[in-house]
């Protein structure tokens, strides 16, 4: 009886306010560009899956695809009815009155009983839904010690309405509002692709206060706000130790027409490595009030996309690279423009206009990250802004997956001294447990939950000379011996459990400072130093300089070498096939590079091995969640980018291009090499897709297209079978690649000119979108081993093709 005292008065209040027009009952994971006053919230205590099957079969209901509701990981599950008439709304309250009053449920209808028993909250769109618990934390933290009368920051986002008369209302009603609590609009923003409409403003303390207690007499109560937010923060870097200007091989050429853009903050343009490879646009007047020895970021990722490593001398980019700059002052957000709206202009600029200023970029790096915003469930505004852009003009964006250096504890250790005098193996141990302990809070920060955007997080490797590894002794390598992410990359998984990050990058081998110890120690992530980082491009530490290098290290260095990795898979295709390649959709080559950049990526069986055994759970049947705890990690594992470029003679990588329309399917012939025939000995096969899908928010299915490879059925008789040491096919079916790896040492049976069929398949849309054809990239390799007539082989049969249905 205690839930009718709790519920049973406010559900029948319900059917007065969101009765409305008469499109079918849904139920959402994401409020973004829904009516908000239509809105059922939904808190669940515990497992959210019973109350998700129970929607499911109610008659006249209508169920979001399960894989987007929020996971069972989750602490509070939240899910949003959408209810447009009152007899879809008396459904639910026949089934609530028959529970309360102890009488038995109707057939197929019992699972409700279970989910009114375990609600922890059910109420309508409200104060509680526009402010965050997390920005409730973020905004006491900010106005903490401040005045009254002192003035915050904050993004207020308007409840979307697709009729500009209707927008400019809600609009003008929160304007009024802002000014009635003492406020001042200082920009404002409204992108129709993605249903965004924000108003950045300053409110006084004295306002912010009742918005934290959630107040119905606050700007929170305000029927026209969707969500009040603390203004976004730039992720930071750090370029530390810095040292005279190392010599620079001479340059060849450099072609002034850039398929790579950087969206950073301002570099120093006229350093010595990046003069003759950067062009600025500064399109937001950012340039001026950015002094040069705060220069940093932007310096430090353009010198790791030009040059790489500078640990490591490599060849630097043929083309130039088009730099917009989008961070300020002090490396920061510019305080008078949303950086939504920063990113949208900066693309439609370089892509959009009649002018454009970069008309041949494909790749976006976007080392960058808010701070203030980790991923828990619902894709953010900047997220959705770079899904929407990347299918609009084809474009590859490229996006750091997020540094957390906040501490943690270490129960594996009780002192500084344990656990710097602890074997390798032990030590990586403790922080593998640890970081799983914490997990819930080192999570993806926005936008890395982007669906067609690669998300790239910092694997636990530099290439620092080992005299100078010296350097970094007064902190502790954690992870000496063991190929895994940094302790300070975010972890995954993405939205709809897609495999987050997608792949790891270098992003140097990360120390640990021990920062407190007792009954356990407690560490942080130390900064990057000459031990321990990336050499990059810095500002000049005198007036008059050039410029000098330093050293930095995380997602952010990760990020810019996938992005210069993509740049040079696609000067590789450019030199081989010349045309025939650069002739291709924007679309096309975006997609096929995102596909060959994942494709080598691979989970190494140590790293694997050691996360299974340490967080398991162990078992008969628990394949799928072992392989969910290490993909959290590693995504779909380490990339040497070196391997995703170079050519090797035992083994061979072929490609493929086209379009699927909704049900469509295109079957390629992979020529399989006679070499692999009777041999007993290892070799294998794989196969990595990726597209770029529709998004709209609002709709049934944010992820609108969803492709796969299906299984070659004869694929037994090559020697291979499916390899155990990847996401399996439900967990790399989640978002926009699809890698699949069959390996084996048994004899292949190949006859001459045997081909292995492999289909791409477009599932069944979810609805909501035009049936157009969406562009995918296909990357196959087959490989033996020590077999070195294999990629010459294999050469001799295949010419580049766009597929077709």
């Amino acid at each position: 009886m205690d839930q009718e005292q709790r519920f049973g008065q406010r559900f029948r209040r319900l059917s007065e306010v969101l009765a409305r027009d008469n499109d079918a009952l849904e139920l959402r994971a994401d409020p973004a560009a829904l009516a908000p006053e239509r809105l059922l919230v939904f808190e669940v205590r515990g497992s959210i899956a019973s109350f998700a099957k129970a929607v499911a079969r109610l008659s006249g209901l209508e169920l979001i695809d399960e894989e987007e509701l929020p996971s069972d990981e989750d602490k509070a599950p939240v899910a949003y009815l959408l209810v447009p008439d009152m007899r879809a709304l008396r459904q639910i309250e026949s089934l609530w009155r028959h529970w309360i009053a102890g009488r038995e449920l109707p057939t197929g209808h019992t699972p409700w009983r279970d989910v009114f028993a375990c609600l922890r909250d059910l109420r309508p769109w409200g104060p509680n839904d526009r402010v965050h618990p997390s920005d409730v934390t973020l905004l006491e933290e900010e106005i903490l010690g401040k005045a009254d009368d002192e003035q915050i920051l904050l993004e207020v986002e308007v409840v979307f309405r697709p009729s500009a008369e209707a927008a400019t209302t809600n609009e003008t009603n929160v304007v009024r509002a802002i000014t009635a609590y003492g406020g001042v609009v200082v920009s404002r923003a409204r992108l129709d692709d993605i249903a965004y409409h924000a108003i950045l403003a300053r409110l006084p303390v004295a306002a912010i206060r009742p918005i934290i207690e959630r107040s119905p007499a606050s700007l929170a109560g305000i029927e026209q706000i969707m969500y009040i937010r603390p203004q976004s923060v730039a992720t930071e870097i750090d370029v530390v130790d810095t040292v005279g200007l190392a010599p620079i091989a001479p340059l060849p050429a450099i072609v002034n027409d850039p398929i790579l853009a950087v969206l950073d903050g301002v570099p120093v343009a006229g350093h010595p490595l990046l003069r003759q490879h950067v062009s600025v646009e500064d399109l937001f007047g950012l340039e001026s009030n950015a002094l040069v020895a705060e220069r940093v970021h932007g310096s430090a990722m353009t010198s790791l996309i030009v040059h790489g490593d500078r640990n490591r001398p490599e060849p630097s980019l043929p083309r130039q690279i088009h730099c917009i700059p989008v961070l300020g002052a002090a490396d920061c957000f510019p305080a008078d423009r949303l950086i939504v709206d920063l990113i949208y202009q900066a693309v439609i600029r370089m892509r959009d206009t009649q002018n454009p200023s970069a008309p041949h970029v494909i790749i976006v790096n976007i080392s960058l990250g808010n701070a203030r915003r980790q991923f828990h469930g619902q894709v953010s505004p900047w997220a959705r802004l770079l899904d929407r852009l990347a299918y609009r003009f084809g474009i590859l964006f490229l996006v750091s997956a997020g540094n957390v250096t906040t501490e943690f504890p270490v129960p594996a250790f009780a002192t500084a001294l344990d656990f710097e005098n602890a074997p390798d193996a032990d030590r990586a141990s403790g922080i593998i447990r640890a970081l799983a302990d914490v997990q819930a809070d080192r999570r993806l920060l926005s936008p890395a939950e982007t669906i067609n955007g690669l998300t790239i997080g910092a694997r636990n490797l530099d290439s620092v000379p080992v005299a100078d590894r010296a350097f970094a002794r007064t902190n502790i390598n954690p992870l000496q011996a063991l190929d895994t992410a940094n302790p300070s990359s975010a972890l995954g998984p993405g939205f709809a459990n897609a495999v987050k990050p997608d792949i790891l990058m270098p992003g140097s081998r990360e120390h640990l400072r021990v920062v407190r110890s007792g009954e356990l120690i407690v560490v942080a992530p130390a900064k990057a130093s000459r031990g321990a980082g990336l050499k990059v491009a810095a500002p000049p530490r005198l007036p008059g300089l050039e410029g000098t290098e330093g050293y930095t290290n995380g997602t952010s260095a990760a990020a810019a070498l996938a992005s210069r990795t993509a740049h040079r898979i696609h000067d590789a295709l450019e030199a081989e096939y010349g045309q025939e390649f650069l002739q291709l959709s924007n679309a096309q080559r975006a997609t096929l590079l995102k596909a060959l950049l994942v494709h080598p990526a691979r989970w190494p069986e140590e790293t694997g091995a050691l996360i299974k055994r340490l967080l398991g759970p162990l078992g008969k049947g628990q394949a799928s969640r072992q392989k969910d705890n290490i993909r959290r990690f590693i995504g779909y594992g380490v990339l040497d980018p070196d391997d995703a470029v170079a050519c090797a003679a035992d083994r061979a990588t072929f490609w493929a291009v086209g379009s699927l329309s909704n049900e469509q399917c295109a079957d390629i012939s992979v020529p399989i090499p006679s070499v692999l025939g009777g041999r007993t000995q290892p070799h294998f096969i794989s196969a990595t897709l990726a597209w770029l899908t529709p998004v709209l928010p609002g709709r049934k299915a944010y992820r609108a297209v969803r492709m796969r490879i299906l299984d070659p059925v004869d694929i037994v008789s090559l020697g291979v079978a499916a390899h155990g040491n990847q996401p399996d096919g439900n967990q790399t079916n989640r978002g926009t690649v699809y890698t699949r790896c069959w390996s084996g040492e048994s004899a292949a049976v190949v006859t001459p000119a045997m081909t292995l069929p492999l289909r791409v398949q477009r599932e069944p849309d979810a609805g909501g979108i035009e049936d157009k054809a969406v562009p995918f990239g296909l990357a196959v390799t087959v490989a033996m081993p020590g077999q070195v007539q294999l990629y010459e082989e294999v050469r001799a049969r295949v010419r580049p093709q766009a597929v077709r249905p």
